[in-house]
């Protein structure tokens, strides 16, 4: 049932559909892929068959299923089911469905409410939603490409359950297009499909688009290698840059460098070029690395990479890539310190948690005869009036003295460093 003209899953009648569309299944068992929450016993598989269906949120990235899912739903359920799109529709339209769900409950009936991309809602069309799902007036569905973590209500997500649909297998998708080849009038060889398989992401509904361009550019009807090179041209590559899948590649980039995985820090940075990443966002985050997990372990891996940023802004792209990948390179076989991080955050919680203590007197600088009278400057040890420039003056306020943060590690060039620190607390008579 919709409330509204122009049904979202309302489907023309002639053969000119979308394949993606035509092939859509009408049943579970005819759906592909998501075996960890459709599979036979699972619970989501469990509620839809006896249609008690409870609110859920189904994040998946494009063309897993999400909206087939619903379609299904649609079919099996004894309820209203009322599809509904975040692109079209707006308060005025959420408050008719939300009046003529209360009025079906009142009668006993409930309504299934199908939102397709809620994640383009604002909070407070959202929020319309909440008192309708809280009282049971709706079941809703929401089926969203981002992190419903970001993008929908706390309120609306506690009370509904979060499926995670998965990017489908190369398999799966072979699969599909093979069966698809009736429906295009075709042929094709088994590693034509494997190929545009390959290309989608795991997207069917471009696995599909492709099949469809390639079957009427194939010669006698017979889909090739050769054809499908020809369709797909480049592949596109599944990528937003205000979206989660830019932080998981940047995540991954940087989790790879600090594992000193070579290949695969250059794997996700090369997947990040390829999508046509900002260089110099690119740029700023290699800096980052060096600083957070390279440190003084290499103190040459920060000129590195703000050369790299030079010759980026210098070079420009693609030139400028390999610079960005001689950075990378650098930095995953660089040894790793983050003592310095850790220092800083340490030191950093005392300042925010403990007393801002004066400064010494004898650290003041005595501007005036006045203040070098009242004790400004008095018993200041000048560091080059002694032995290899090591005092036993102590700069840190009273209640603090004797405390440390920076602890190096044994790695690299900070290994130096400790042993030069442990020479300097000794002379002082505060030894490790």
């Amino acid at each position: 049932m919709s409330l509204f003209d122009g049904d979202l899953f309302a489907a023309a009648t002639d053969s000119k559909r979308p394949l993606a569309d035509r092939m859509r299944p009408e049943t579970l068992d005819d759906y592909a892929g998501q075996e960890h929450i459709l599979g036979p016993g699972k619970p989501l598989r469990t509620q839809i068959e006896r249609d008690r269906l409870t609110s859920v949120i189904l994040w998946g990235p494009p063309g897993v299923g999400k909206t087939t899912l619903a379609r299904i739903v649609a079919r099996m359920t004894k309820g209203e089911f009322v599809p509904f799109s975040a692109v079209l529709s707006g308060i005025k339209e959420i408050k008719t469905v939300m009046a003529e769900a209360e009025r079906l409950r009142s009668l006993g009936r409930r309504t299934i409410l199908f939102v397709d991309e809620i994640h383009r809602f604002n909070r407070a069309q959202q929020d319309a939603f909440l008192p309708y799902v809280e009282k049971g007036d709706i079941v809703l569905i929401g089926a969203t490409t981002e992190n419903p973590s970001f993008e929908v209500n706390a309120a609306l997500l506690s009370r509904s359950k979060v499926y995670m649909l998965r990017a489908l297998t190369d398999e799966e998708i072979a699969a599909l297009l093979a069966k698809a080849l009736p429906e295009v009038g075709a042929e094709a060889d088994p590693a034509a499909l494997d190929a545009i398989a390959a290309a989608s992401n795991g997207d069917a509904r471009s696995a599909y688009n492709s099949l469809e361009v390639a079957a009427a550019a194939a010669d006698s009807g017979r889909i090739t290698e050769e054809t499908v090179a020809q369709v797909l041209g480049r592949k596109v590559l599944l990528y937003d840059k205000t979206g989660e899948e830019h932080y998981n590649l940047v995540s991954a980039l940087h989790k790879s460098v600090r594992s000193s995985d070579v290949d695969a820090a250059l794997y996700w940075l090369a997947r990040m070029l390829e999508s046509g990443e900002d260089r110099m966002y690119i740029a700023r985050r290699v800096v980052r690395i060096a600083v957070e997990d390279i440190g003084l372990a290499d103190p040459r891996a920060l000129e590195q990479c703000m050369a790299m940023q030079q010759a980026v802004h210098f070079l420009g792209t693609p030139e400028g890539d390999l610079a960005i990948a001689q950075a990378v390179i650098y930095l995953a076989i660089a040894p790793k310190s983050d003592a310095g991080y850790k220092a800083l955050g340490a030191v950093s919680e005392e300042v925010h948690n403990g007393r801002a203590e004066p400064v010494p007197m004898h650290l003041r600088n005595a501007s005036t005869k006045a203040m070098k009278s009242w004790g400004y400057g008095a018993g200041y040890q000048h560091a080059h009036q002694f032995a290899d420039a090591v005092n036993e003056m102590e700069c840190l306020p009273e209640s603090l003295a004797g405390r440390r943060w920076y602890y190096p590690t044994e790695r690299g060039v900070e290994k130096r460093i400790k042993e030069r620190i442990e020479e300097i607390r000794t002379r002082r008579g505060r030894p490790l």
